[in-house]
């Protein structure tokens, strides 16, 4: 695969997956709307891997503090800080795991990639995460998130399955109606990425692993650091603006890009390639 095309791909992941505007939609569209080479689930896995590295990283603190805890967890005891953690981000990822299955095994997971469909969970779920911001904040931290909360989040984050909608964005939505601050919500939303990137990658890499070769590992290498870099960017400045920004920015986005995917879709009857 050409190089630019990896570091557009990469960038492309790295700022999209923390952001509340849809990486699979943005990956699912560049080859659609511009003609270029699908890139195929073995750039799909590394990019996400990248992404997932680097949210590892900026909160490695609550990981490290999760990772401790899961001894604990496994010996049936969730009453420390980090076990309970841990508990919380496996139940959350349940409702993922069950209907990527029943999407995968059904065959929706490729009814689902089209310009139309994207566009309508864009401007959609971007109007309902300008609604979340508006009226769920009631200054709850991560420190409150309990058990109930998990699994809430958890189904909000199955609906992301849906391209277009956001894993990020909708988690955020989810936390923010479930009254949790700015930015404690964008802090839950990204620690329950871990789990379930890596639960896809698993998901994924099977087949695709054991007939990659040498170019292909090596376009996944490149892939999965540039979109480190650029998710550890994306994810820093996001995190110092919500501060002082509110989501606005990305509603606005989500909101145009919808209704020009809408126009687009409509006009030309576009539909995206299955992914090779």
């Amino acid at each position: 695969m050409p190089l630019f095309q990896l570091l557009l791909l990469a960038i492309i992941q790295g700022i999209t997956e923390f952001l509340p505007i849809s990486s699979s939609g943005h990956l699912i569209l560049l080859p659609g709307l511009t003609g270029m080479q699908d890139q195929g689930q073995m750039i799909d896995i590394a990019v996400h891997v990248g992404t997932l590295c680097a949210v590892i990283v900026y909160f490695w603190s609550d990981v490290k503090e999760a990772l401790l805890g899961l001894p604990r967890l496994a010996r049936g005891k969730a009453d420390t800080p980090g076990s309970r953690l841990a508990l919380l981000l496996i139940v959350s990822t349940i409702p993922v795991i069950i209907f990527g299955l029943f999407l995968a095994l059904t065959g929706l997971d490729d009814m689902l990639r089209s310009v139309a469909v994207i566009g309508w969970t864009m401007l959609i779920f971007g109007v309902v995460l300008y609604i979340a911001d508006r009226r769920g904040d009631t200054g709850k931290t991560t420190a409150e998130w309990s058990m109930k909360h998990a699994w809430i989040l958890g189904l909000w984050q199955a609906v992301a399955l849906i391209p277009g909608t956001s894993r990020s964005g909708i988690t955020i939505t989810g936390a923010l109606f479930a009254g949790y601050e700015r930015q404690s919500a964008a802090k839950i939303s990204m620690l329950m990425s871990i789990p379930t990137i890596i639960a896809s990658a698993i998901f994924l890499a099977g087949e695709v692993i054991a007939t990659a070769d040498a170019a292909a590992a090596r376009d996944g290498a490149i892939a999965a650091v540039f979109a480190f870099l650029s998710a550890l960017i994306a994810l820093t400045l996001m995190m110092r603006l919500l501060k002082s920004v509110s989501f606005t920015p990305y509603v606005i986005y989500r909101v145009i890009l919808g209704l020009f995917l809408l126009w687009y879709a409509y006009i030309y009857g576009a539909s995206i390639p299955e992914t090779a």
